[in-house]
């Protein structure tokens, strides 16, 4: 495992993070999902991904319980807020009541005293920004979160942030978090400018396209059982963008690069992404241990400049680079 700094901060994280959206508390039992987490130690991934809201909280509960007896300070462990957690009109949000108390229910599921990485999971056009940044202002010198980041926020409302917590003397936000893949690089022509000046690093994911890019899924082809195109509990929703016939067939088409550099399909998504110095670190999930062992492969490869020109060329006109993709919702969910 390498490890590359979290933007301009101290903080180094592993190249490769372990993430259980979509997985833990809801698509794997409990002992399998352990047992990815002990495998992701075991490998050197010490950076480790959850939100509130994943399977409706009970993924935080199941990541804590898999790392009970690690030791804590070994461990960079992030977690967001944002989304529903409950029914009430405050139980979603970036006001400052709903930062607090998601903040305090967070660490008691996770059974720390302190998260390193607190995340805006998308961006809360109902609360004044200054609430929202003043309220994590607060947890950090409480000592109860490290550092701060925003998941999927666009550029202009990161540099809003960065402005008013200029002007207040309040933490800055050292990460973004947003979706990028070979597919999918929003980010590139506006975050990534912005984040590379401010000192602000990318923790990027999906970097697989929820599996898109492994290339398991054939054009013309019913979806495998059991797959992420086949989860009704979220996983196919997320997916269903790319199941088109011009994309998997693209897809196809890479099969034969990843092979003359060495690399399963899946290893060549990651270690693409990772090519973007501005990325300090892409999440990556799974149901079974050895998909983690696969994954962190891809960890400290170098792909030649001939070979990414390769992939663009094969990746022409279908991959979404649009910077109005980011949007957080207009209303509180």
């Amino acid at each position: 495992m390498e490890f590359r700094r979290l933007g301009r901060s101290g903080m180094k994280v592993s190249e490769i993070s372990y993430g259980n959206w979509l997985t833990h508390g809801s698509q794997v039992e409990a002992d399998q999902a352990t047992a990815c987490v002990k495998e992701a130690l075991e490998v050197g991934i010490t950076t480790f991904d959850t939100a509130d809201v994943y399977a409706g909280t009970r993924a935080e509960t199941v990541l804590g319980e898999a790392l009970k007896g690690v030791r804590r300070e070994s461990i960079e462990l992030f977690t967001k807020v944002y989304w529903p957690t409950g029914r009430g009109p405050n139980d979603r949000g970036l006001s400052r009541k709903h930062i607090m108390e998601s903040c305090h229910a967070s660490l008691q599921r996770l059974q720390t005293d302190y998260v390193d990485l607190y995340q805006a999971h998308r961006f809360d056009y109902e609360t004044p920004l200054e609430e929202t940044l003043r309220a994590f202002d607060d947890l950090v010198r409480a000592g109860k979160v490290h550092y701060i980041g925003v998941s999927e926020w666009k550029a202009s409302e990161i540099e809003a942030a960065l402005e008013i917590a200029g002007q207040m003397g309040l933490d800055r936000i050292v990460s973004s978090q947003p979706q990028y893949s070979m597919l999918w690089r929003v980010i590139e022509a506006e975050v990534v400018p912005l984040c590379e000046r401010e000192g602000i690093g990318q923790i990027v994911w999906s970097p697989i396209a929820q599996g898109v890019l492994t290339g398991k899924y054939l054009p013309g082809q019913a979806p495998p059982e059991g797959s992420r195109a086949t989860d009704t509990t979220g996983g196919d929703k997320m997916i269903a963008r790319w199941l088109r016939d011009d994309v998997l067939e693209k897809v196809q088409l890479l099969k034969p690069l990843a092979a003359d550099a060495g690399l399963s399909l899946a290893q060549l998504a990651v270690a693409w992404v990772l090519q973007n110095p501005n990325v300090s670190s892409a999440i990556v999930g799974a149901s079974r241990p050895e998909q983690v062992r696969d994954n962190v492969a891809a960890a400290g490869v170098r792909l030649e400049a001939d070979l990414m020109a390769r992939v663009d060329e094969v990746l022409q006109g279908v991959v979404e680079t649009d910077p109005a993709q980011t949007e957080s919702p207009a209303t509180r969910p």
